[in-house]
């Protein structure tokens, strides 16, 4: 049975999810801590929680959600895991910061790409990954169909959907997936999104005013 832990990081008030199970095993998804006390509370909260990191994984490499990319791999000894199509963006991240005056220091290392279907296990616990571009061109969803919630990155929101004027972003394409990927899960579903409070599928297929036919 998977907890999950989130933290609001960064100006850009980015969420962070640890996931931990009984086992205090756990995942850093997007990590976003910017600041040196945003990196001190997310260590701190896996130190205090006696948790031992064992993946590493970004929903996708807007800088935002990979401002602390280096400091958990090499906190941690971990492989970054994203979606190949990431991998530029990722490499165009601190270049980005520069322009948000705020600059940073990349992940160096290797990488495991991810894609459609493929299970992520943490013990007993699956995180299957759901693709679901138009944010950005590589953007993976983790969905955990056993406790009904997904941790959509930037795809869905409470009430709004992924900004599609970035670089790589792609509008119909994005409404195209939340609609053939997203809404066609139980509508008990809840949605931990990148940014904002969490939500449910069955409320943003009845209130979500982007998606409304």
């Amino acid at each position: 049975m998977l907890k999950i832990k989130s933290f609001v990081f960064s100006p850009i008030q980015e969420n962070t999810y640890i996931l931990y199970n009984e086992l205090n095993h756990c995942i850093i998804i997007d990590p976003g801590c910017y600041f040196p006390y945003e990196q001190d509370e997310l260590t701190g909260f896996i130190t205090k929680s006696n948790l031992k990191p064992l993946m590493l994984l970004n929903t996708h490499c807007h800088l935002d959600h990979v401002f602390g990319n280096r400091h958990i791999a090499r906190q941690y000894g971990l492989t970054l895991q994203l979606h190949k199509k990431e991998k530029s963006l990722l490499d165009y991240a601190p270049a980005s910061g520069l322009m948000y005056n705020m600059p940073f220091d990349n992940y160096e290392g290797e990488y495991i790409f991810l894609q459609e279907g493929d299970i992520i296990k943490l013990d007993e616990d699956e995180l299957e990954v759901i693709e679901a571009p138009g944010h950005s061109p590589g953007h993976i969803c983790f969905y955990c169909a056993n406790q009904n919630f997904i941790i959509s990155g930037d795809v869905l929101f409470n009430r709004s959907i992924g900004r599609t004027d970035l670089p790589g972003g792609n509008h119909p394409l994005l409404l195209k997936n939340i609609r053939e990927k997203l809404f066609v899960l139980p509508g008990e579903t809840i949605v931990y999104s990148g940014h904002g409070p969490t939500t449910t599928i069955g409320e943003e297929i009845l209130y979500n005013p982007f998606l409304m036919e």
